[in-house]
C-alpha cells in the first residue's frame, strides 16, 4: 500500500515506519519537526534498507498536504499531535489548534483525494480516572486536561466522518505507556527539554544528564506505594499499527482498541529494572503526589488480541535494555 504517515519522524511514528517499510509498504512522511528530528528518518531508512519520501510540512497547511498526497495515497496513519499534558494545561488553544485543527485539515485532504482508510494514534488519557482496572474500551470517557480533550475530540471527528461516509474506515488505538527503543539503538525517544514521561527521565538520570528522579507520591494503595502503569514496548506498539492497517483497509466503520500489556508496573519497579539493565544507579527523591495522578492504570488488551491478532512480545526487562542501549549510544539523543 501507499501510506501517508503524519508525524512519522516522531518517537512512535519512526518505529512504525521501520516496520511498514519492512512489510513492503511505500511510505510518505509529513512532519513539521516541531518535536522530532529528520535524523530519525535517515536512520529509519538505514534500518529498513528501503527509502521513504519525506515532506517537511504542517498538516494544517493545505499546500503541504497537497504535496504529501500528490503521489497517490491508499491509507493514512495519523500520529501528528502535541502530547504534553502539563503544557496543554498552559497552552490549551495551541493544543486545540494543532491537534484538532490538524485532524480536520487532514481528513478534508483525505476526502478531497479519495482516501478512505485511517489508523489514528489516540491515548488512554481519554479515560481520565477510571472506575476500575484493567480498563476496557467500554469504560467511561472523562478527560481531565486539554491534551486528553483534544484526543477525544479527534476520536469523535473520526467516528462522525466514518458514520457519514459508508466507504470510510478507521481504527482508533488508545495507547497506555509506550517505552523502549528499536533493539539496534539507532532510533528511540528523544524528548526536547525536560522529559514529560518516566522512562526517558530515568534514562537521562542513568546517563548523567540529570541528577536524580523525582517520584511523585509513595503513599498510594499499591504494593510499594508508588503509582502503577501499563508500560508497552514501542516495537509492540508499532506492530499493532501494521496489524490495524489491515483491518482499516478491509472493514468499514470505526473501531477502538486498547494497546497495553494488561499488566501494571510501579514507578520503583521500573527504576529497579532499569538499574539492572543499565548497571547504573538511578537516584531518586520522593516528593508529593501530582494533582490528577491515579494510583493504578493498566489496560485490558483482549480486544486487540482477538480482533487484530496482536500480542505484545517484549518484557519489562526488554523495554529497559533497549531504552538503555538507545540512551548509551546516543547520550544527547539525535543531537
Amino acid at each position: 500500500m501507499n501510506l501517508l504517515v503524519t508525524g512519522g519522524a516522531g518517537y512512535i511514528g519512526s518505529h512504525t515506519c521501520v516496520l511498514l517499510l519492512e512489510a513492503g509498504h511505500t511510505v510518505t512522511v509529513i512532519d513539521n519537526l516541531c518535536n522530532s528530528s529528520a535524523t530519525a528518518l535517515e536512520r529509519v531508512q538505514e534500518l529498513a534498507g528501503k527509502p521513504l519520501c519525506f515532506v517537511e510540512g504542517d498538516i494544517r497547511n493545505p499546500d503541504d498536504l497537497a504535496r504529501a498526497f500528490e503521489g497517490g495515497i491508499d491509507a493514512v496513519i495519523h500520529f501528528a499531535a502535541l502530547k504534553a499534558v502539563g503544557e496543554s494545561c498552559e497552552q490549551p488553544l495551541r493544543y486545540f489548534d494543532n491537534n484538532i485543527g490538524g485532524t480536520i485539515a487532514l481528513m478534508q485532504a483525505m476526502q478531497d483525494h479519495g482516501v478512505h482508510h485511517l489508523v489514528f494514534s489516540s491515548s488512554a488519557t481519554v479515560y481520565g480516572q477510571p472506575d476500575q482496572v484493567p480498563v476496557t474500551e467500554d469504560a467511561p470517557l472523562r478527560v481531565t486536561n486539554p491534551y486528553g480533550r483534544s484526543k477525544l475530540v479527534m476520536e469523535d471527528l473520526i467516528r462522525d466522518w466514518c458514520a457519514a461516509r459508508p466507504e470510510a474506515s478507521a481504527v482508533l488505538l488508545r495507547y497506555f505507556n509506550p517505552v523502549g527503543a528499536h533493539p539496534s539503538g539507532r532510533i528511540g525517544e528523544d524528548p526536547r527539554g525536560e522529559p514529560n514521561n518516566l522512562m526517558p527521565y530515568i534514562a537521562q538520570v542513568a546517563i548523567g544528564r540529570r541528577e536524580r528522579l523525582q517520584v511523585f507520591g509513595s503513599d498510594y494503595p499499591t504494593p510499594d506505594g508508588t503509582g502503577v502503569r501499563d508500560y508497552l514496548h514501542v516495537m509492540d506498539l508499532a506492530d499493532a499499527h501494521v496489524k490495524a492497517l489491515v483491518r482499516a483497509a478491509h472493514e468499514p466503520g470505526s473501531r477502538v482498541f486498547n494497546l497495553g500489556t494488561g499488566r501494571g508496573h510501579s514507578v520503583l519497579e521500573l527504576v529497579r529494572a532499569f538499574e539492572q539493565a543499565s548497571g547504573r544507579e538511578v537516584p531518586y527523591t520522593i516528593t508529593a503526589r501530582r494533582p490528577g495522578d491515579v494510583a493504578e492504570l493498566w489496560a485490558d488488551p483482549s480486544r486487540a488480541k482477538e480482533l487484530l491478532g496482536w500480542h505484545p512480545q517484549f518484557s519489562l526487562a526488554d523495554m529497559c535494555a533497549d531504552t538503555w542501549r538507545w540512551q548509551s549510544l546516543n547520550p544527547q539523543g539525535y543531537a
